[in-house]
């Protein structure tokens, strides 16, 4: 493990755009749904990047996303796969192996499942922690962020996960539309998904914005804009 690599790639990730940055070690995801299932097989950890969303952009969803939060939503997918990629050819540039995962692709429509969780990773590597929503909750931005993942042999030290700061919080919950949250809380992380949310509930909420001509995007965006900690960091500025 290199401590001074590390900060350095930190650093890089910063440079080039990144709002946060963290390391997970893979190792207690060797269990984990992964596609292709031998996914991580040449890897040891992972390094996930966040960007931080628009305060004005979040804040103007009332019940529903709006076009300018969908135009944003890809906006800032494509300049996390940017970064991503930025990312591997740095580590490449220093003789080893990385792989960059996709802010956003849904590549098993049934489980609504990617290559693998970015917010699984985002925890593991000190970003935030699992919400209510099950969202990751940064301490600076609260939910107002998007992930990516790159996955690398690279010797790194890795960030551990942060306490849970819901507690009795009901914001999510009580502004779904679709009803979806449980209001379950959690001291690390849920065992499944369905433990805290109505995944049928939320999904066939979101594929109505999908089929919106106006939207075109798996997104809603009601519970990211009156989660609390994101709320706070929008009031600062």
């Amino acid at each position: 493990m290199n401590v001074h690599i590390t900060t350095e790639i930190k650093l890089f990730c910063k440079s080039i755009g990144a709002d946060l940055v963290g390391v997970a070690d893979l190792k207690p995801f060797r269990s984990f749904i992964t596609l292709p299932e031998n996914l991580l097989d040449p890897f040891s950890y992972a390094i996930s990047v966040a960007i931080r969303l628009n305060d004005d952009i979040i804040d103007s969803i009332f019940g529903r996303p709006t076009p300018e939060y969908a135009e944003h939503y890809r906006a800032v997918n494509v300049s996390l796969d940017k970064i991503t990629s930025k990312l591997v050819d740095w580590i490449s540039n220093r003789k080893f192996n990385a792989l960059a995962i996709p802010a956003s692709k849904i590549l098993d429509e049934e489980r609504l499942l990617g290559s693998i969780s970015h917010k699984a990773i985002a925890r593991m590597a000190g970003i935030g922690w699992q919400g209510k929503n099950l969202l990751i909750i940064s301490p600076q931005f609260g939910p107002r962020i998007r992930l990516a993942t790159v996955l690398t042999d690279m010797p790194l030290v890795a960030d551990q996960p942060l306490k849970n700061r819901c507690g009795k919080c009901k914001k999510c919950t009580d502004s779904c539309p679709a009803s979806a949250i449980k209001n379950v809380g959690t001291e690390s992380h849920y065992k499944t998904r369905e433990e805290a949310v109505h995944l049928d509930r939320c999904y066939s909420r979101l594929k109505t914005f999908k089929n919106d001509p106006e939207i075109k995007a798996t997104i809603c965006g009601v519970c990211i804009k009156v989660c609390p900690f994101g709320r706070k960091a929008s009031k600062k500025n």
